[in-house]
This record gives C-alpha cells, structure tokens and sequence, in this order.
C-alpha cells in the first residue's frame, strides 16, 4: 500500500511545552530533501542537551519553570541561526521548552550538523552562549525553603560585544 501523504519536516526552531528528542534535531538537521546531488553532506553531528539539575548555588533545586514570549523566541531563533551560518558551514536546530520542568528533565537542545567536525562543536557553543544572552525565555527556580526568577537574556541582539564574547567562548579565540 502506498503512503501519499507529504513526509514529516521537523522545525529547526521551536519553542514548545512538550518533551524534547534529540533524535527529532539530529533529523532536522540531516535531511536535505531538495539539496543537490553534489552537496556536501554532515560529516559531523554535534549537540547540547540542557536538563535540570538537582543543585543550584547551594541550593537543592525542587524543579524549573520556564517561560517566554513564543513567537520573539523563534524569531531571536532564526537570527542566532543566521549568525551562526554566516560564521561556520553548519545546519542547526535548536528547541527549548516551556513549563514546568522536573529534574533530569531537558529544557534545551541545539544539533548542528556540518562536513567539518571543529565547526559543528564551535556553532554549538555559540548558539547556546546567545540563547542565554538574547532568547526572550526566563527560568524560575524553585528550591528547598524558596524561589528566585534567574537572570536570563539581558543583552541587546544588536550589542556587538556580546556577541564577540559568544564567540570568544565558542572558539577560545
């Protein structure tokens, strides 16, 4: 029997209250379904899994909540992917979640595919340097005895000097 129905595309950006699946960017970020037959395909795949920690400043961490305004996050989204292809030879995903989150459970996941292995690992910790600089998605931390909203996203996008620091922590440059 055949199947007609148009294939699955899995967002490269996505801002989303459900689990995350790093097999779900690592797909993202390997199909090249209209590419020409002469592109280059990954020859590396590298990814940042985020989870919640038990531990905080001392603290015993109870659980996370995150929130965000959706539609600017997917939008920084799109830009901290743009900066990152225009530095390195890479395809990226990124997804974070909103809600509340246990421990152990991911709130963060970046995939960047790309024929060389040092640009895949550098675009990786980039992006994850500009998310906590610029994504409009703010942690609230609930712990033993307490609660505290941590800082996050404070930079402008347009501050060029955070995003060399992003940079520099991204290469050791």
């Amino acid at each position: 029997m055949s199947d007609n129905r148009p294939a699955m595309h899995t967002a490269l950006y996505a801002v989303t209250t459900d689990t995350l699946h790093l097999e779900t960017l690592i797909s993202a970020v390997t199909s090249m379904p209209d590419a020409p037959l002469d592109t280059v395909g990954p020859g590396g795949i590298t990814s940042f899994v985020g989870i919640v920690r038990n531990e905080n400043a001392g603290r015993r961490v109870l659980r996370l909540e995150y929130e965000g305004y959706e539609p600017l996050a997917l939008r920084v989204f799109e830009r901290i992917g743009a900066e990152t292809a225009d530095r390195w030879d890479v395809r990226v995903a990124l997804h974070h979640r909103l809600g509340t989150l246990q421990i152990g459970e991911a709130s963060v996941m970046i995939a960047a595919a790309s024929p060389h292995r040092a640009d895949a690992f550098a675009a990786c910790r980039y992006i994850i340097e500009r998310v906590k600089q610029i994504v409009p998605i703010w942690k609230h931390e609930f712990f033993e005895g307490g609660d505290v909203w941590i800082e996050g996203a404070t930079a402008d996008p347009d501050d060029d000097a955070a995003r060399q620091d992003a940079l520099r922590v991204a290469t050791g440059e």
